[in-house]
């Protein structure tokens, strides 16, 4: 019987015969015999010459005026449409393969790593900019999907490598991506059409018309539909996910009223609605926990899962990367096994016949299972969902004002908005509730019925016999920006380039949690209604505002009982982060070109941008309210803290000297010499928890984190030789890095911290046509990056860095991060306290001891005398309880391979006088890297490569086009970067990879 897994499914019967049938029509040209040129296509990153034997580059405006790629003394690599569709570059996530020492990655809650030269964004947060700036027609977007959707009628694709601290300017640390649309042409009516299909079901329509209106107005229409099924499996629901089904169109209107006026309008909008997964597997070591610490042994029940960290460092391509957690050591898990039968104070002894049902104790939800090695399959039992929209309206206007001066305006504004909800934890669970049945009290009243049939009904998640987690991202952003520049064309040695811009951005983004432990725990332990009916109160569930004169175990937490897609927003039954930022941010800026003598240039910029940055703090409520052991201070609801205001203004630039020198073995040779400065703003991390911190013991954290510097020194060459049929270009750098901003979850939010580093290395472009039919394409990237001495961190993968004295002890349920404790300590409680069944009570202390009143480890406390010590982990643990520094020095940053280099070749067959037939093939491959600045055996990423094959049948005259290709031909699956989650989620590591072998055949038409 077939797989149904949807690497395997057969193509639709329709869909492959007219796969064969295009086929055949391909192979049947490439037999015929003929001798008559054709017109070849432009290399990548180049137009065609007049001559076909030649390359001839293309005009960029890398420097914001139009200039050829050669003569621009920055590494600049271009991609005109013609050469995307060779190399099979359809979005942005791609252009690595074409690029030195470019690297790219999804990563988490839906966003993604485009890395230059090691420089990338590695922080994560609302007010975090990328490092890399990514432009829509030179107009850079902090919020964009122009790395999710699919290019369609593009002019090209400008990727300038390293700091542009002038003229694209703001926190472009890392370089430029630059997409700049085909607008409309007075030159006459024109059109194209292509349609394609492929393997997983793969359908695609893209197509543009350009409609004149007379001699001074011109309309154009693009558009583009994709829809595939998924490239993974799932397992548990028999169902694809992660596949796609998007389109996007443009419409953009050209004036030209006079000469000297240039006016042009764009819209793009972008729409999908599928089932697109965020993020990849997860992979775990599992942690069962130490048998033993030191003489005692942990074979009582919570002992070894008070100690297991749920997963531990180990490498993720061994076979012990695909286990589950731990999942019985999972806070929540620690809390949910018995307590409804137990209760949790003994006064209370109603409280043990109010509530049955609940979960057994204890108990691994995920049942120490295996998963399946491969990556494409996981287990289940929710299916991801993913919905998004973007607008982007720009208005251009340029105006001649004669005597070689220019004016040129930019106005632009987006909007974005994204809904993404996925299973949070990748692993089924077994069933794990108990049949509540139909019980009563002593006094013959019907018990609280939790788990009724074994199933518990989460308000968001609905029933499930076992443990359920789901995690939602979703937001709402809009950028407006302005730009004037006054650009001079003079016929003289100097000239320039001066403007002005400013920047409005606002986001509210949200990001949930939700687990039926904690709605059950919420139900039960924290009294939503069960002692509300003990104590004679209706059980009427938890009021918004609760009477203060009320008991304190009225003060219960509030359980929002709306589904997933509807939910109010104010339940403290989830994990809830709320991010609202805004940046302001205005910049003058400006260029000189001094043409010293014939051959030699200096450009001089100086940039001074003013970043203002306002947030409001909306801390977590997970499971919190007043009262005993509620450790908050609402019930219900998200209260904001006050804003957070940062301000930096920073002055960056370039100075660069380049000399064009009439070389007797070259045609055209350019040498240039860069000194740059580059700025990226800081930010906000993620609020923490809205508790008391003396209750719960929290280690204060930074609430900012510093903005990122670097000073880069570039020398490089491009060359064209052998009368245009070879052009060699080279450029080798040397950064000086300060507070690099790096990102891990600690307290359940992203904590961004800041690392000096170096880095430097060398970066070769070929492109060489030694015939008319033949071309050849190579590129390399080598790249040495460092983090610099005394830098240091917390691992959390790691705490006790290998300390035999120490060990890693899980936290009360409020809490978020593990903490450490002495190992004699522990010993001793397992060995003293087990005798009267309370060491795993005392072992949650040891993260908070002043967390159970009375009873804490504190001098004078409760436990004080039955165990002979106390115990603050903020005096008494290193960092606090938090665990012991890991040395950084010498590390290499992150997603930052030695080696990328792609090689390519591409041979043109003449098929009589109307067709030719081009056989396109490259290979990508980059050396291995690390996913986290700890470069710890689970950190490192293998070497991975990738090849791409492409047969285009091509009529010039009549602008008909047939192509059959494939992409990842050899189907690899490597790890191209992974994300640690935290500790109360068991550290799973989240992995993403490449998209699988692509099969697809196209049919394109131009109509003039």
């Amino acid at each position: 019987m077939p797989s149904t897994h949807p690497r395997f499914r057969p193509m639709p019967r329709r869909r492959a015969l007219l796969l064969a049938l295009l086929s055949g029509l391909a192979m049947q040209a490439a037999a015929q015999q003929g001798a008559a040129p054709a017109p070849e296509a432009a290399p990548p990153g180049q137009t065609a010459s007049a001559d076909a034997t030649t390359l001839d580059a293309v005009i960029v405006t890398a420097q914001k005026r139009a200039e050829r790629i050669q003569d621009v003394p920055i590494a600049l690599s271009v991609f005109s449409a013609q050469s995307l569709d060779e190399l099979k570059i359809e979005g942005g996530a791609e252009l690595l393969r074409a690029t030195p020492n470019v690297t790219f990655s999804k990563s988490n809650f839906a966003s993604y790593n485009f890395s230059i030269r090691g420089v990338g964004t590695k922080a994560l947060s609302v007010t975090t900019d990328p490092g890399v700036a990514v432009s829509f027609n030179s107009t850079p977007l902090i919020r964009n999907r122009l790395f999710e959707q699919e290019y369609f009628d593009v002019d090209r694709i400008e990727v300038l490598r390293g700091p542009q601290g002038t003229l694209y300017g703001r926190n472009a640390t890392g370089g430029v991506v630059n997409m700049i649309p085909s607008l409309p042409s007075l030159d006459g009516l024109e059109a194209n059409l292509k349609g394609e299909i492929g393997n997983y079901d793969s359908r695609r329509v893209a197509g543009m018309v350009n409609l004149p209106a007379g001699d001074t107005l011109a309309f154009r229409l693009a558009g583009a539909w994709t829809r595939r099924d998924g490239y993974d499996y799932n397992t548990v629901t028999r169902r694809d996910v992660n596949d796609r089904d998007l389109w996007s169109a443009r419409g953009s209107a050209l004036w030209t009223p006079n000469e000297r006026v240039r006016a042009s309008l764009v819209w793009e909008h972008f729409e999908e609605d599928d089932r697109r997964s965020r993020t990849g597997k997860q992979l775990c070591h599992r942690d069962p926990g130490p048998e033993r610490v030191g003489a005692t042994a942990t074979d009582a029940p919570f002992y070894r899962e008070y100690l297991s960290q749920a997963c531990l460092p180990g490498s993720l391509y061994d076979e012990g990367a695909f286990g589950t957690p731990n999942g019985a050591s999972l806070p929540q898990m620690l809390v949910a096994p018995g307590f409804v039968k137990l209760g949790w104070l003994p006064d209370f002894s109603d409280f043990v016949y109010a509530l049955r049902g609940g979960v057994t104790a204890p108990i691994d939800p995920f049942g120490d299972v295996r998963q399946s090695r491969d990556l494409r399959e996981i287990a289940t039992t929710y299916d991801p969902r993913f919905k998004a929209e973007n607008d982007v309206v720009q208005l251009n206007f340029d105006f001649d004002l004669g005597n070689g001066l220019s004016l040129v305006s930019q106005s632009a504004y987006s909007k974005d908005d994204y809904y993404s909800t996925q299973d949070y934890g990748r692993f089924a669970s077994v069933p794990i509730f108990s049949d509540s049945g139909d019980a009563v009290d002593d006094e013959g009243n019907p018990a609280f019925a939790l788990t009724p049939g074994g199933v518990y009904t989460d308000p968001q998640l609905g029933p499930s016999s076992g443990y359920l987690a789901v995690d939602l991202s979703r937001a709402r952003s809009k950028q407006w920006s302005q730009e004037l520049r006054l650009q001079s064309d003079f016929d003289g040695r100097f000239n320039f380039n001066v403007g002005a811009n400013y920047l409005d951005f606002e986001i509210d983004e949200d990001y949930y949690v939700f687990n039926n432990i904690f709605s059950l725990l919420a139900q039960g332990f924290y009294n939503q209604d069960a002692l509300r009916g003990i104590a004679g109160y209706p059980p009427m569930g938890c009021p918004q505002n609760l009477d203060p004169s009320l008991p304190f175990y009225l003060q219960c937490v509030y359980i929002d009982p709306n589904p997933i897609d509807r939910i109010d927003g104010q339940g403290h039954n989830y994990f809830r982060s709320r991010n609202i930022a805004r940046t302001r941010s205005w910049a003058v800026f400006g260029e000189g070109y001094w043409q010293l003598s014939d051959t030699v240039k200096l450009t001089a910029g100086l940039r001074y941008t003013d970043d203002t940055k306002i947030t409001t703090p909306v801390p977590s409520q997970l499971l919190l309210a007043p009262g005993l052991r509620g450790g908050g201070l609402v019930n219900s609801g998200y209260p904001a803290l006050s804003d957070v205001r940062q301000s930096w203004g920073k002055f960056t630039g370039r100075l660069v000297l380049d000399w064009k020198p009439d070389l007797a073995f070259t045609d055209d040779t350019l040498v240039y010499a860069s000194l740059a400065r580059g700025y990226k703003a800081g930010g906000t991390n993620s609020p923490g928890i809205g508790a008391d911190p003396e209750f719960l013991g929290f280690i204060a954290r930074d609430t900012t984190f510093a903005p990122e510097y670097v000073n880069a020194f570039e020398i490089g060459t491009k060359n064209s030789f052998a009368g245009g049929k070879l052009q060699f270009n080279a450029s080798a750098f040397y950064y000086d890095y300060r507070d690099y901003q790096v990102s891990q979850i600690v307290d359940r939010s992203a904590f961004n911290e800041n690392f000096d580093a170096t880095s430097y290395g060398l970066e070769l472009e070929l492109a060489w046509k030694p015939t008319e039919r033949l071309r050849l394409d190579a590129n390399l990237g080598w790249l040495k990056t460092r983090i610099a001495d005394g830098e240091r961190s917390i691992d959390v993968m790691d705490r006790t860095q290998g300390k035999p004295d120490w060990v890693v002890v899980r936290p009360w349920l409020q809490q978020a991060s593990n903490c450490v404790a002495p190992k004699d300590y522990v010993e001793r409680i397992l060995a003293v306290a087990g005798d009267y069944n309370i060491a795993p009570t005392i072992l949650n202390n040891f993260c908070s001891p002043r967390f159970f009143l009375g009873g804490d480890l504190l001098p004078g406390g409760f436990y004080e005398s039955l165990l002979g010590f106390s115990y603050d982990p903020r005096t008494d643990g290193p960092n606090g309880g938090q665990g012991f520094y890991a040395d950084l020095g010498g590390n290499e940053l992150p997603n930052a391979p030695r080696l990328t280099f792609n090689l390519g070749a591409q041979y043109t067959f003449l098929l009589g006088e109307h067709w030719d037939l081009t056989l396109r093939g490259d290979y990508y491959r980059q050396s291995k890297s690390y996913a986290r600045v700890y470069n710890t055996v689970n950190d490192r990423l293998r070497s991975w490569s990738n090849a791409n094959f492409s047969l285009t049948l091509n009529r010039p005259q009549s602008d008909l086009s047939v192509q059959l290709y494939v992409k990842n031909a050899f189907d690899k699956t490597p790890i191209t970067d992974a994300f640690v989650n935290s500790d109360d989620s068991g550290l799973t590591t989240n992995v993403f990879t490449l998209d699988p072998r692509i099969v697809g055949l196209s049919l394109r038409k131009g109509f003039y």
